[in-house]
């Protein structure tokens, strides 16, 4: 038990599972009945178990047996091999004696082959300074194969000497050797420089001579053979081994490739110079590809893919020496070549995908010829050298136009008669075309070119400005130069509308033709100043009209409102030598001009009214005024809803109230109406009534201070630009002689 636990263990759990059955099975009384078939069937099964174990049992001891009986018979053998080998081992040693004679005989037999070898050798020693000369006049004579077979035979008898040597431990015999065999560089040296200069005329000569090309390549395609049998046999590599001459080929030929014409400082990087360069460029690297397409592929060896070496060879030197032209410092028209003709003329059919190379050569698989980098680079010089020229051009626009003012004649008008000038035409053009002409490149420079002509269009936009401005002062010196100032200035708007509407035809996308809002912002603000420049010059014809407001003259019924009429019909007449949308601004900026500098003489306080009867004269006057000005804007074109004379219609209210108690309710609906409306302009409106308290004056105030009003955002503003004089301080010191 102490030596199977696992059986007693088994015994256990066999005993435990029958009991646990047993007592499952007969706990009914009535199962005892079949007691005796159950024992029956389990005595049988008992048997058949056993039965089979033996069985087993036996089979395993007999396969025992069988193995000790083989290891018996395995021991014998080997003693017996061992003891036959004793036998042979004492055998050999009484037979070691009888050897050392066989070892002079060994010496002598090697010693009569090496001498037999030399006997045969010795013609061939004898004669090798005649076959060097032999060798160089077929060498001069331009028999390379004849030449190449001598020179081959010659290092062959060279390289088996100094194996020997070098298998026998001679070295210092080696030197005399080389030495003997020392005209072999020589004729190596000669034969690589003639087989150079065959690769380099490669193109020529297999075209006119391909005879002499195939020779050059059978005669590498030897040495390569020989080099690759040293390097295998990896015992001993003679002097000048491997000797590498289709590596020396393919890099003479990619020296040929990239020889004089992919130099930089060889060409003229500018103006036609550099077109005639690419073109050059482009007709030899077709034609020659075309060359070992069709003639060089079938002069060498299948494995040399000679036409990839020189697709690859072509499209580095491209590479390189389009960089190195780049580094250079080129203007515009030079490097819109080099983009073009690297994106666009590189894989077009008329180079690189020429139906005659193709499928052959494909340079897809190459990358591009210029780098995403080196191309954005090179499209943001050529975007700051647009930059300038354009500057220059449009500076240069700007001072013509300017220059034209001064003639001695009104702007030229297109067919409706509106004045304009080329202006807009020539900086359109200028801008279009640039962007055209930058979408024959790649979509990123047309959009850089389209960004920086924005730019360059609202820095026009600003000195335009300036210019204006310039021009105004000195027109202020003397306004008869320029002759025809509001003529140009017309111009000059309608030029400023023309530059709005076709601004956005500029958008490389039809589709997303928005107008950025600086540059709408920058339009607006010329159109503007022009604007403000033009009803400068009006007020500068009605100052000295609005200059007799208000006045005795003026209340006892003068001509000078109709004066002003004459003079604002004569401006809105020049006004309609501009489009409708300018020409109703304008109409309606002068309206507002004309009220806010009719109101602002009234507050002037030139005159108090002395009686009721003058009030009277006023508020009669100020209608006749209003109603005269009002049917001149009606006439103009101006609707009466967008006219600011409502405010001198309120205005007359204001003074025509008899009873100053109420006052403080028509102030609060004027106000109302017009938020603007400040303190002094109340005071000064109810100065020039002539009969307001101090107390009705006070309220008036308080009143306004209790309902501050906050300008709508539609609200145009007419009083806040309306400054009201301060009133004089009195003169607090006695008048009297100074001492």
């Amino acid at each position: 038990d102490e030596e199977w636990p696992e059986a007693e263990k088994a015994e256990k759990l066999a005993r435990g599972a029958a009991l646990k059955w047993a007592s499952g099975v007969f706990y009914c009384p009535e199962k005892l009945e079949g007691l005796g078939q159950y024992r029956s069937r389990e005595t049988q099964r008992n048997s058949s178990i056993q039965s089979r174990l033996k069985s087993t049992v036996q089979s395993y001891l007999e396969g025992v047996s069988a193995g000790l009986e083989q290891l018996r018979s395995a021991a014998q053998e080997v003693q017996s091999v061992c003891q036959d080998l004793g036998a042979a081992r004492w055998a050999l040693l009484d037979s070691a004696d009888r050897f050392q004679g066989l070892q002079q005989m060994r010496a002598l037999m090697a010693e009569h082959v090496q001498l037999a070898s030399v006997v045969q050798v010795l013609p061939q020693l004898f004669s090798v300074h005649e076959v060097f000369s032999h060798t160089l006049q077929l060498l001069r004579g331009q028999h390379l194969l004849e030449a190449h077979a001598e020179l081959m035979m010659m290092e062959h008898l060279r390289d088996d000497i100094l194996s020997q040597l070098h298998l026998r431990g001679l070295s210092g015999a080696q030197a005399t050797v080389l030495s003997y065999f020392g005209g072999l560089q020589e004729l190596n040296e000669s034969l690589a420089k003639q087989l150079w200069d065959i690769v380099g005329s490669g193109l020529r000569l297999v075209r006119e001579d391909p005879v002499l090309f195939v020779t050059a390549v059978r005669i590498i395609e030897r040495e390569e053979k020989r080099d690759d049998a040293l390097l295998l046999e990896a015992t001993f590599l003679p002097p000048g081994r491997p000797k590498g001459w289709r590596q020396k080929f393919y890099h003479v030929l990619q020296e040929t490739i990239t020889g004089a014409r992919f130099h930089a400082a060889s060409m003229d990087t500018e103006g036609p110079g550099l077109a005639r360069h690419l073109a050059a460029l482009q007709k030899d690297i077709v034609s020659e590809l075309r060359v070992v397409k069709d003639l060089m592929v079938q002069c060498v060896p299948a494995h040399y893919n000679i036409l990839s070496l020189c697709t690859v060879t072509y499209h580095r030197a491209l590479t390189s020496h389009l960089q190195d032209m780049l580094r250079e410092d080129l203007d515009k028209q030079a490097l819109f070549l080099l983009l073009e003709w690297a994106l666009r003329v590189y894989h077009s059919p008329q180079m690189m995908g020429h139906p005659d190379l193709l499928p052959e050569v494909d340079v897809s698989a190459l990358g591009p010829l210029m780098s995403p980098e080196l191309v954005d680079q090179t499209e943001r010089k050529y975007v700051v050298k647009v930059k300038a020229s354009m500057l220059e051009w449009m500076q240069r626009t700007l001072e013509v136009e300017f220059k034209e003012w001064f003639r001695e004649e009104e702007p030229e008008t297109d067919h409706q008669g509106f004045f304009q000038s080329a202006l807009p035409v020539i900086v359109m053009q200028m801008l279009n075309e640039n962007i055209q002409v930058a979408s024959l490149i790649t979509e990123s420079l047309q959009q850089k070119v389209y960004n920086m002509a924005l730019e360059e269009l609202e820095a026009f936009l600003g000195r335009l400005r300036e210019a204006l401005v310039q021009c105004g002062k000195e027109h202020q010196k003397d306004r008869t130069i320029p002759k025809y100032y509001v003529s140009y200035l017309l111009a000059m708007l309608n030029n400023n509308l023309a530059l709005s509407s076709s601004v956005s035809s500029l958008h490389p996308d039809a589709a997303r033709r928005e107008v950025p809002t600086s540059l709408r912002a920058a339009l607006d603000r010329t159109q503007k100043k022009a604007c403000q420049l033009l009803l400068e010059e009006l007020l500068l014809d009605l100052q000295p009209l609005y200059l007799q407001l208000p006045s005795r003259k003026w209340l006892s019924g003068s001509q000078l409102v109709s004066s002003m009429c004459e003079v604002i019909d004569k401006y809105a007449k020049d006004f309609s030598r501009v489009r409708k949308p300018v020409f109703m601004l304008l109409l309606t900026e002068s309206e507002l001009l004309v009220v806010s500098q009719y109101l602002r003489a009234l507050m002037q306080k030139k005159m108090v009214c002395k009686s009721e009867e003058e009030r009277g004269q006023l508020c009669d006057r100020l209608l006749q005024d209003a109603t005269q000005l009002r049917e001149l804007f009606c006439g103009l074109g101006l609707d009466q809803s967008q006219q600011c004379l409502e405010a001198v219609f309120a205005l007359r209210e204001l003074i025509c109230l008899k009873d100053p108690a109420l006052l403080s309710l028509e102030v609060l609906g004027f106000i109302t109406k017009y938020p603007d409306v400040s303190d002094e302009h109340v005071t000064t409106l109810l100065d020039l009534r002539g009969d307001v308290s101090k107390e009705v004056r006070h309220m008036v105030l308080e009143m306004m201070a209790q309902h501050p009003q906050v300008l709508p955002e539609s609200y145009r503003p007419i009083f806040s630009t309306i400054l009201i004089p301060a009133p004089e301080l009195p003169f607090c010191l006695r008048k009297g002689k100074c001492a």
